[in-house]
């Protein structure tokens, strides 16, 4: 993946941070983005990558950040977006206003993202990467609002995958399970929640950025040219299997 050009949003977060690291080290070009200027510019000295604050919950910027990329390094190979939130609340106790910004945060930065930065691949190629949820594939409790924002995710990237496939460009989906990182903290915080969270995966341990890194990197090698329209789920198991056998 030498020299190939990447946008991530979302880049600050703990998927992010393990992915720009990842691509850095492989001789990758990156544009990263996220509200949060400080934290861009020292996740920016790390990996060499050119930041730019904004929020991707509002498509102009969304918009900026891809041509900034085309213009900084004359191409953009693939986009990345990782922005996100974690709401559990029953949908009885879900204010309307959690649920616009679980909306807009999660399902919207993707709509954005695909709609710009298609736009720069087609012709060329490349390929756009998302993120959903194993909430979105299984039922799981108080996760009404978020496991709804992450189902249209995955119904975006398909759609979008059969509109642009003649144009080479790939879109696909990640679909974690619950992984490490500082958005899940309360989650795994105390070892009763963490033993709790690692039982409800059949392989019997929560994720850790590394394990969605290596499934999202593999999505942007440009070998994988007709992989498109696909939901990867990186998540021990949990939305698809029941049961586990003893050890």
């Amino acid at each position: 993946m030498t020299s190939a050009t990447y946008l991530i949003l979302g880049a600050t977060g703990g998927v992010g941070q393990a992915l720009c690291e990842r691509l850095s080290k492989r001789g990758a070009c990156l544009l990263i983005g996220g509200r949060d200027p400080a934290r861009l510019e020292e996740l920016s000295k790390r990996t060499g990558a050119e930041a730019l604050a904004g929020d991707a919950r509002d498509p102009l910027a969304v918009e900026r950040a891809v041509a900034r990329t085309v213009e900084h390094f004359g191409r953009i190979d693939g986009a990345v977006n990782l922005v996100g939130s974690l709401l559990l609340k029953p949908a009885h106790l879900t204010k309307p206003e959690e649920w616009d910004d679980v909306v807009a945060t999660n399902l919207g930065s993707a709509f954005h993202l695909v709609r710009a930065a298609a736009k720069a691949m087609r012709g060329r190629g490349g390929s756009i990467v998302l993120v959903s949820s194993a909430a979105a594939r299984t039922g799981l409790v108080n996760h009404e609002a978020i496991a709804a924002a992450k189902a249209g995710i995955e119904g975006l990237a398909r759609s979008a995958a059969a509109t642009y496939a003649a144009q080479g460009v790939g879109v696909n989906c990640v679909a974690p399970g619950l992984v490490r990182t500082p958005l899940t903290e309360g989650l795994t915080r105390t070892p009763a929640s963490l033993a709790a969270s690692e039982a409800m995966h059949p392989m019997g341990r929560i994720g850790e950025p590394e394990d969605v890194v290596s499934a999202i990197e593999w999505l942007l090698e440009p070998g994988n040219t007709w992989v498109t329209g696909q939901v990867i789920g990186v998540d021990g198991g949990l939305a698809t299997l029941r049961g586990k056998a003893p050890a």
